[in-house]
């Protein structure tokens, strides 16, 4: 029989996380009144005032596997392109839902790997990066969380065998309100990187991570784990790194479920529970 002692105990320390996870999303908060005139255009989201148009539909017999097809932004053109051996630090749209943070630093490395650790509300997610393969990538996610640029957001959309986070105006359990939810990033992109080339068997299978984009060059801050093999209708999306810890989390994330909101177009709908980042961090490249 639990101890009156152990009781109180428990409830200590769930006030000290509540405490805890407040005052991450105050601080999340803060950071969007730093916004400035770029929008970064990242992916499979609602359209938002006649802006985004990507949409995620669910065909054939097995709708665990979504297909998603992607239109640039309207009177758009291509992101300049890199030199070979760098990163370019792209200018996005002009808009409101993105957070200035600055860019990466030059001399990203490109020999190794790193590991990311997604520490959430319902455990911990490692994933590999390889630095040869997507060092731009990498590179940009050591460089948001140095900012704590994801510490206190919600992750805002599920859909069949994928989770979607990273949007920095996420910070609250009202996000579901905000009509610009998925469009949100840094203010800048970057091309793509690191695109699967033959499916084996698919292009993405589950314990894949993989950055979430409205057309080629557009990458931001967004990304999905997936936990279920998919194609995604072709190879669009830039492969971030693998799962090495943590798929027990992800199946926690499958058995929530969710709401339905963006069906049948997008698709998906926002977590029946919330899915919070409390912290990512990126370790030295090894």
């Amino acid at each position: 029989m639990t101890s009156s002692r152990e009781r109180q105990q428990r409830a200590a320390a769930r006030a000290r996380l509540a405490r805890e996870m407040a005052e991450r999303q105050a601080t999340a908060k803060k950071r969007r009144q730093r916004l400035i005139g770029a929008g970064a255009a990242v992916g499979l989201v609602l359209v938002v005032a006649g802006t985004f148009l990507v949409v995620s539909a669910v065909t054939g017999d097995d709708d665990r596997n979504p297909t998603a097809a992607t239109t640039p932004t309207p009177g758009g053109s291509a992101p300049p392109a890199a030199a070979p051996g760098e990163c370019a630090w792209n200018e996005a749209a002009a808009g409101d839902a993105v957070v200035d943070v600055g860019t990466p630093p030059e001399g990203e490395p490109r020999e190794g790997t790193q590991v990311m650790t997604v520490t959430t509300n319902l455990g911990e997610v490692a994933v590999e990066l390889d630095l040869a393969a997507s060092p731009c990538i990498a590179a940009s996610f050591s460089h948001l969380a140095s900012q704590e640029f994801y510490d206190g957001t919600y992750c805002h959309r599920m859909f069949p065998g994928m989770l979607q986070c990273g949007d920095p105006n996420a910070v609250d359990e009202n996000y579901q309100e905000q009509e610009a939810i998925g469009s949100g990033g840094p203010a800048y992109q970057y091309a793509d990187e690191n695109l699967p080339t033959t499916p084996d068997p698919v292009y993405y299978p589950a314990g894949t991570m993989a950055m979430a984009n409205s057309g080629p060059g557009t990458n931001g801050s967004q990304f999905f784990f997936i936990y279920e093999d998919t194609d995604l209708n072709g190879p669009n999306y830039s492969v971030v790194g693998q799962v090495v810890e943590g798929m027990d989390v992800l199946e926690q994330v499958n058995e929530i479920g969710h709401d339905g909101a963006f069906d049948p177009s997008p698709g998906g709908g926002h977590p029946n529970e919330d899915i919070i980042i409390e912290s990512l961090r990126v370790g030295d490249p090894s």
